[in-house]
């Protein structure tokens, strides 16, 4: 009978939380947000939406491009004209983003409740199913109105 080494197989649970590396990820991010609204500012390309080409609905992001030459011109109003849950999310991850520095920095770690926190999956079953409400409230009451 041969003995076999077991070699233990790597965790797929992430590690603790490192907010240099989500303020890295927020700075990708961040850049080419930038970088489309630039270039659609600057020559009025924009990317199309192929769920809108599909099927003539507007999807969640919908007017992303635009809520982000708004806010290149600083003008707010039109950037929640544009697509308010874009612009609410982009609030959200500045403030993410504010929090992860100040903890970068060696301040204090902010963390929600135990009894509200959330995983990684959880985050992203919440944001789709806010995306999907969104969807349907801005569908139906254009179709409304």
């Amino acid at each position: 009978m041969a003995i076999m080494n077991v070699v233990p197989l790597k965790s797929t649970a992430a590690g603790p939380f490192q907010p240099v590396t989500a303020l890295r990820g927020l700075a990708a991010f961040a850049i080419v947000g930038v970088g489309i609204s630039g270039v659609a500012a600057v020559t009025g390309w924009g990317l199309p939406c192929p769920w809108r080409a599909l099927t003539g609905t507007l999807c969640p992001l919908c007017g992303a491009t635009h809520v982000g030459m708004a806010l290149l011109r600083g003008d707010l109003a039109a950037a929640w004209a544009a697509n308010p849950f874009v612009l609410a999310g982009l609030v959200v991850l500045v403030g993410l983003g504010v929090i992860w520095t100040i903890e970068a920095l060696g301040g204090p770690a902010v963390r929600a409740p135990r009894g509200v926190r959330l995983d990684g999956r959880g985050v992203w079953v919440t944001i789709g199913l806010l995306a999907f409400a969104f969807t349907l409230w801005r569908n139906l009451a254009g179709a409304a109105g």
